[in-house]
């Protein structure tokens, strides 16, 4: 039984663990201060081409979504997101627990538009309401898709106009940049004003990366992290992780892998007369199959059934990680092809 539940089911890549080993004895600040996080910082903001950004290391996606809106916004803001967003959907009610209200809108093949953030604010009409003072997004969304450069861009301009913060969830940021979707590094740093680069899901035990764009916004947050429990002692931990990420590449070849291993079943799928719930050209796919033929896949492979599409068709969520080997993409596609055939 091969799973294709989720990007995480793996440890970690072997560079990881390596470089953890080589860089274990030695003493180290702590909190973040030490020699590795700096120099990890240094690479991610080279690598986004964002020399002034502040980065901050965290465990994990629903920390860094947590500790980002809960630091930005005051008491009455709220947060606009769509109804598949992580933070609206799977995070136990995370930002709720913070006090701030999540405002939902219904996505565009997964994706925010610049007429939600309008039409959301404009609904919003006084002091008996809360504010929405925040967009939260995800690249790649929870459906697979890509915001392009230009879609980020369309987004920023609306928040300018409308005195919206604009922050990124990267869990699934690198295969977004590896889908050839018109989306470059610096478009992150440019667009938003906080995003965050994930590791869990590309190839780390633990670990995202946040980086604070506006100038305004980096102020005590440090002060947030401690008191919110995210201020690891041991902060090295991230650093030597995402040094060893960031070197010769590996954040983009570990996305590059698990986009293609999707692919390839996506290929299949659409040969052989499937449809998608999203266009995702990520490691996420989302095709509707007939109940028999997931009946038969589960016999070999474990994933989640996503939502009831008619009496005999489900779709279903497929998600291939770094770790993906060619041989269980193979055995699915014979599974699918000897179905259809």
């Amino acid at each position: 039984m091969y799973s294709l539940k989720n990007d995480y089911s793996e440890g970690a890549h072997p560079s990881i663990l390596q470089a953890l080993l080589e860089k274990n004895k030695g003493q180290q600040e702590g909190y973040g201060e030490d020699d590795y996080c700096v120099e990890a910082a240094t690479q991610i903001k080279k690598f986004f081409h964002s020399e002034t950004s502040e980065v901050h290391f965290v465990s994990g996606g629903t920390q860094a979504n947590l500790l980002v809106i809960s630091a930005l916004l005051r008491p009455h803001e709220a947060v606009i997101a769509t109804e598949t967003g992580h933070i609206f959907v799977h995070e136990a009610g995370a930002i709720e627990a913070t006090g701030h209200r999540i405002s939902s809108v219904k996505p565009t093949d997964g994706k925010l538009l610049p007429e939600d953030l309008l039409r959301t604010v404009k609904e919003h009409t006084d002091e008996h309401m809360v504010k929405p003072r925040m967009v939260f997004i995800s690249n790649s969304s929870e459906l697979g898709t890509v915001y392009s450069g230009d879609e980020l861009r369309a987004l920023r301009e609306t928040c300018n106009q409308l005195g919206l913060y604009l922050y990124l969830d990267g869990a699934r940021l690198a295969n977004a940049l590896a889908a050839g979707e018109n989306l470059k590094p610096e478009d992150l740093a440019r667009y938003t004003d906080v995003f965050y680069a994930g590791g869990t899901k590309n190839g780390l035990l633990a670990g995202e990366a946040i980086l604070i764009n506006h100038p305004a916004l980096k102020k005590d947050f440090r002060f947030i992290m401690k008191q919110r429990g995210a201020l690891l002692a041991k902060g090295r931990l991230m650093g030597v992780q995402f040094q060893a990420l960031f070197n010769e590449n590996l954040y983009m070849v570990n996305a590059r892998h698990a986009n293609r291993m999707a692919q390839e079943i996506a290929k299949a799928i659409v040969q052989n007369g499937y449809t998608f719930l999203s266009s995702s050209r990520t490691n996420q796919l989302f095709p509707v199959l007939p109940n028999g033929l997931i009946a038969t896949l589960r016999e070999h492979f474990d994933f989640y059934s996503w939502s009831k599409i008619t009496e005999d068709k489900t779709a279903v969520r497929l998600v291939t990680s770094w770790a993906t080997p060619e041989e269980a993409i193979t055995r699915f596609l014979e599974i699918l092809v000897q179905y259809h055939s």
